[in-house]
């Protein structure tokens, strides 16, 4: 399944935040800002479970342990005045 954004309109600002439980059980965030316009689900989980198997990151709360979500956060932006 792919995600699909509307293109055209006001520029909108996307950020990925894939989200994990470290060790303590608490969660944290890992955000990719302007993702690909269609992201695959397959490879986004695909992406977050590589992230747990290679133990790469380390938050203070300890290892990462687990996928929580993916998630895209979008927001419109509208610019009033630019100089």
């Amino acid at each position: 399944m792919k995600i699909h954004f509307r293109k055209g309109g006001k520029p909108v600002n996307r950020t990925l935040q894939m989200t994990f439980l470290n060790a303590e059980d608490r969660n944290t965030s890992i955000s990719i800002s302007d993702p690909l316009e269609e992201l695959d689900l397959a490879e986004v989980e695909a992406a977050m479970q590589s992230i747990v198997d290679t133990n790469i990151f380390s938050t203070a709360g300890g290892d990462i342990t687990a996928k929580v979500r993916a998630q895209v956060i979008s927001r419109d932006v509208e610019t009033l005045l630019e100089f």
